[in-house]
């Protein structure tokens, strides 16, 4: 290829990336299934782009590095603290579970696809694992109950480094054996990967903490050393022990995600931003490289295949990970159907299958088109059918009425519990941990992070809620807070003090109102008045309204003492107020507003 060539289908995968990540966002999908529809668009189908052609043996080296980190970046999400705290059903569903899924996967393509009994554990490992990238979005579309939603959200985060982590084990051990004379000298090979491997990996997670933790680096430098590090161990490791390079590098996430004072949450916004980078070009290079043709030889064996994963393998992993819980059939039903693969099983594959290939193990190419195939097949199926099952089966949320709460200071506080009284689910988000901590103490549950951060669209659970209150003394993270949430909410669910600098600036310089959400309370409050009431002995106040006693009597007995926030109607549904509303109580209601002392 020219180098203008060569420039442009760089240009191209770039935009072919942004516009799968939009579409995914606008839809509510998978990213990974338009990035790999795009990918073979491009390649097998149209044949525009070649990656052998434009990168030659650069190539394996790139997506090498690339799904090394992707696999660094995915293992510093566990924390084994989070482990005694995630349940038993979760517990069941990575350890039993995820060993019965193997297990059946790896039958099924031994017997139904011919696969060797090697090839077999490697797919199994591959297509065990789901994560928080497929699972996230597709929760947002299904919405079901809590309790559904949090084991699928926590399973999916939990399988990711762990299913990562025993591919690498299965490849390495495969590797060994290929290379050693016999049995003895396999298991040698295959302590010397793990060995090397989980000393490279231990050593430098230790070594970079320690020298975080220590202050030895500006902050500004923490991600330039992080990623050099990640990329010298992983070469470092594989020089001295072929394929020990991924293993050490899951191992270095894994040891400095839980290592005690070292706060590696700018590491992982800087990671997740890259892999984003990483994951999009990735796929749709790996993709444009599928040989449509091996897979099509396969035939109906591929949609068998998929239907025992489907039937199969995950309703036996929930059988066997739910027994003695208290879900009912209809939660265990939906939980058996919701298991759609992602990233680590498209990124491992891909580099796992021409190592091997290149080893002499005939049939590791399909592993690549296979794997796609489940991940395409399980994606699309689910993500089409488990919102009308989850209606069928009820244990669908009705229309999200709960309330994200940007802040988690003392009025965010006393409103977030003013709402769990009248029967609302409710979060309060803050980047404060004095903040955090209170609220917990209060009983209000919390996530601690700025909720437009790309680690809270994985992990913030919005399911229930249908509304945001940004309630920070920061006007700017409020108006952040609403553009973010405008998509999921909708402009009309978008809530947030008024700000008093806003209301001084010209309208050059001021947030446009469609960014900054509607003002709360029928009298518009700052975030310093309201702080200031609160202060000075105002207090929220329930009060139910009957036939005796009405909205008129309501207005007469309080004034302009009041300022009427929320409005519950007669159907339990919960209305924001606004200066601009025209609600009309009546009996049955039950208005949240905060009064006023009289000597005030």
């Amino acid at each position: 290829m020219s180098e203008q060539q060569i420039l442009l289908a760089f240009g191209g995968i770039g935009v072919a990336a942004l516009g799968c990540q939009w579409l995914a966002w606008r839809l509510k999908l998978p990213a990974i299934l338009f990035l790999l529809l795009s990918g073979i668009l491009a390649g097998p189908i149209l044949g525009w782009l070649d990656p052998q052609e434009m990168f030659g043996p650069l190539l394996m080296p790139l997506v090498s590095l690339a799904v090394a980190l992707i696999l660094f970046e995915g293992s510093l999400t566990l924390h084994l603290s989070e482990w005694r705290e995630i349940g038993s059903v979760v517990h069941r569903l990575v350890t039993i579970g995820a060993l019965s899924t193997w297990a059946v996967i790896t039958l099924a393509t031994h017997w139904l696809l011919g696969f060797d009994w090697m090839l077999a554990l490697l797919f199994g490992t591959l297509t065990l694992v789901t994560g928080p990238t497929v699972i996230v979005p597709m929760l947002r579309v299904v919405r079901p109950k809590a309790s559904i939603a949090n084991i699928l959200r926590w399973e999916g985060i939990v399988i990711d480094p762990i299913g990562a982590l025993l591919a690498v084990v299965v490849y390495s051990f495969i590797i060994a054996s290929a290379e050693g004379a016999g049995l003895s000298q396999s298991l040698l090979t295959f302590g010397g990967v793990i060995l090397c491997g989980s000393l490279f990996g231990i050593a430098g997670g230790w070594v970079l903490g320690s020298i975080m933790r220590r202050q030895w680096l500006p902050e500004y430098l923490h991600n330039l050393a992080t990623l050099a590090a990640v990329l010298g161990i992983f070469i470092a490791s594989n020089q001295v022990m072929h394929e020990s390079g991924l293993l050490a590098v899951t191992l270095m996430g894994m040891w400095m995600a839980n290592m005690k004072g070292v706060d590696v949450r700018h590491i992982l916004h800087f990671k997740e931003n890259l892999s984003v980078l990483l994951i999009s070009g990735l796929f749709i290079l790996l993709a444009a490289r599928l040989d449509l043709k091996a897979l099509i030889a396969l035939g109906p064996l591929v949609l068998i295949l998929l239907l025992v994963i489907q039937f199969i393998a995950r309703p036996l992993n929930v059988l066997l990970s739910t027994a003695g819980s208290s879900l009912n059939w209809r939660e265990r039903a939906l939980l058996a159907w919701i298991a759609p693969r992602g990233i680590v099983a498209a990124a491992v594959s891909a580099i796992f299958a021409i190592r091997l290939d290149e080893a002499g193990h005939e049939g590791a190419l399909l592993l690549v088109p296979l794997t796609f195939a489940v991940i395409i097949g399980t994606v699309v199926l689910q993500s089409a059918t488990a919102r009308p099952l989850a209606r069928l089966l009820k244990v669908a949320e009705p229309a999200p009425s709960g309330f994200l709460i940007v802040g988690a200071n003392g009025p965010a506080r006393t409103l977030g519990k003013a709402l769990q009284q009248l029967g609302s689910r409710v979060l309060l988000t803050d980047s404060s941990w004095e903040n955090i901590r209170a609220a917990r103490m209060e009983g209000l549950p919390t996530y601690f992070g700025n909720p437009a951060s790309q680690h809270a669209d994985a992990h913030l659970d919005l399911v229930g809620l249908g509304h945001l209150l940004a309630l920070s003394p920061s006007g700017e993270l409020n108006t952040l807070a609403a553009m973010r949430f405008r998509h999921d909410f909708g402009h009309q669910r978008l809530f947030a003090l008024a700000n008093s600098q806003e209301s001084r600036r010209t309208d050059k310089h001021r947030a446009s109102h469609e960014h900054r959400g509607q003002l709360l309370g029928s009298e518009a409050l700052t975030y310093t008045k309201l702080a200031s009431l609160l202060g000075q002995g105002a207090e929220l106040y329930s009060t139910n309204l009957t036939d005796a006693f009405g909205w008129d009597d309501y207005q007469a007995l309080h004034g302009e003492r009041a300022t009427l926030l929320f409005a519950r109607d007669s159907s339990g549904w919960v209305h924001v107020v606004t200066p601009d509303s025209s609600l009309k109580p009546a009996a049955g209601w039950t208005l949240l507003a905060l009064i006023q002392p009289e000597s005030l």
